[in-house]
């Protein structure tokens, strides 16, 4: 696991850019955290990240935006759906095992149905008033694959440009 800390929803997206430029076709990215912790302000960057154009929003009332970049990037929002069954009636299972990558908000509510080999990113804000921009970003891998994407995302985050 890897836990940042960014300052800035700038910092946040930056983070997901480095993910996004890891990323390929059949990779999920689980996001989880509060509202307002900045799930789709990652998910910005991860678009960013696969040379995806256009604006990047919350797909909480249309469920899934795709964006072209590189690879196709499913992002998905199932905050208004209440079971792992309701995520199942939209054919997540086509876009989890499809031609593109997938950023899953809200994937702590459907676990069960998400691969096991996935990675996983735990988003909080500060608890500090004077510190509202503040974010912990904690990533786990799950699997071979998404270890080696930590330890690249390792690598590139602690170098110094």
């Amino acid at each position: 696991m890897l836990t940042l800390q960014t300052s800035d929803p700038e910092e946040t997206r930056k983070i997901g850019e480095i993910i996004g430029r890891l990323l390929s076709p059949g990779d999920v990215v689980g996001l989880m955290g509060d509202l307002g912790a900045g799930k789709t302000v990652f998910a910005q960057g991860v678009a960013r990240g696969i040379g995806a154009g256009g604006p990047v929003t919350s797909p909480t009332f249309t469920l899934i935006h795709e964006h072209i970049g590189r690879i196709p990037l499913y992002h998905v929002d199932v905050y208004r759906l209440r079971t792992p069954a309701d995520v199942e009636t939209i054919g997540i299972e086509d876009y989890l095992y499809g031609d593109g990558a997938v950023v899953l908000e809200w994937a702590d509510q459907v676990l069960s149905i998400l691969p096991d080999e996935r990675l996983d990113v735990m988003i909080k804000r500060s608890h500090e008033e004077q510190d509202d921009d503040v974010r912990e970003i904690s990533i786990n891998p799950h699997g071979q694959r998404y270890q080696q994407m930590l330890e690249e995302l390792k690598t590139i985050a602690c170098r110094r440009d």
